[in-house]
């Protein structure tokens, strides 16, 4: 009879435990399926990176021929609703949110840089100031404002909140958090190229997502800064800040906010003459950047797309080829990001 009941047990734990795989295995697969919701396909080709168009930065040439594979990209930059998932789930405390090392910013200033008070180096982060009057556009400096205790939850000021802003892009995000985001969620960063590529939705050597139509003449195209910057903003698309994610055209490929809205971080460092260094190459296949940080003491990361601060008379971020350049612990009310996974 004991026999007999360590036979039923066991024939019971076998079973038993034959389910449980099966659900794990179920599971897994829910979580691949869910994790592609709210992304679209990307196709693989070719195409030339870069401009060398008047109104290029010298960043942006010589032109590259690129190839890249195809791949699946988030439809939105990732909101509000989805990061504060990702926080209950994690525990996890963005850049903005955590006490500032000192030891460490010392270590990547140049010597001789200015003394500070230890004292004034709290959590928080930059927000856009606008002046009261017509100013030089030199010196971007000017119109930010380091504000502490302003982070992803508090994204324009001390007192302001997200509670009625759950599908806007989560901003305050520096490219640290963005790939813990990244990799919590099963998927990655965008390569620069792959950014490119997919901001141009199939449409060949044009300056804009939707093509060469001049952004200042058709406002509701994207968001951004219409009227004399920093000082003056005419709403003619109805946002002073960011606005909600797909609040404007896709692109071909059913992107949306590929120009405007808030910059986005690729994967790459950023280095201003990485274009210039690839010319000998007849084709760059899947590119990745420069393989070492350059262009400064503390690594630069590529930030891609422009925001709602963008204008012609400084910064023509909403073209395609636009691109530059971050540290990795920067964050700002104008940057947020998307993601990408590979199609295997």
């Amino acid at each position: 009879m004991k026999k007999l009941y360590l036979l039923v047990s066991l024939l019971f734990l076998i079973i038993f435990f034959s389910y449980l795989m099966i659900a794990i295995s179920k599971h897994s697969n829910n979580q691949k399926y869910l994790s592609k919701i709210g992304m679209v396909a990307i196709p693989g080709g070719t195409f030339f990176m870069g401009s060398d168009e008047k109104d290029a930065y010298k960043n942006e040439s010589p032109i590259l021929k690129v190839k890249v594979s195809p791949f699946l990209m988030d439809i939105n930059e990732v909101t509000n609703a989805e990061f504060l998932i990702f926080v209950n789930e994690t525990g996890y405390k963005t850049t903005a949110e955590k006490q500032i090392d000192l030891k460490k910013i010392k270590n990547i200033l140049p010597k001789k840089t200015i003394q500070f008070n230890d004292s004034l180096i709290m959590p928080g982060s930059l927000i856009f100031k606008p002046s009261d009057t017509k100013i030089s556009l030199k010196n971007e400096s000017v119109w930010w404002q380091w504000v502490r205790g302003v982070n992803w939850r508090k994204p324009n000021g001390k007192e302001s909140s997200i509670e009625d802003k759950m599908n806007y892009p989560v901003v305050h995000i520096s490219w640290e958090d963005a790939s813990a985001y990244a990799a919590w969620a099963g998927k990655r960063l965008p390569t620069e190229a792959e950014w490119e590529w997919a901001a141009r939705g199939g449409k060949k050597n044009k300056k804009y997502p939707w093509g060469n139509t001049s952004i200042n003449k058709s406002p509701m195209l994207a968001n951004f800064w219409q009227g004399d910057f920093p000082y003056k903003n005419t709403l003619e698309d109805k946002f002073y800040f960011s606005s909600p994610v797909g609040n404007f055209t896709s692109n071909g490929y059913g992107l949306n906010d590929m120009a405007g809205n808030v910059w986005e971080w690729c994967s790459d460092y950023y280095e201003s003459s990485f274009y210039e260094e690839q010319k000998s190459k007849t084709l760059c296949i899947n590119p990745t950047g420069p393989t070492r940080k350059v262009d400064n003491h503390s690594p630069l990361r590529v930030l891609r797309g422009g925001s709602f601060l963008c204008n012609d008379s400084y910064c023509s971020g909403y073209r395609v080829s636009r691109r530059t350049g971050n540290s990795e612990d920067t964050s700002s009310n104008h940057i947020g990001f998307r993601c990408v996974m590979d199609i295997k």
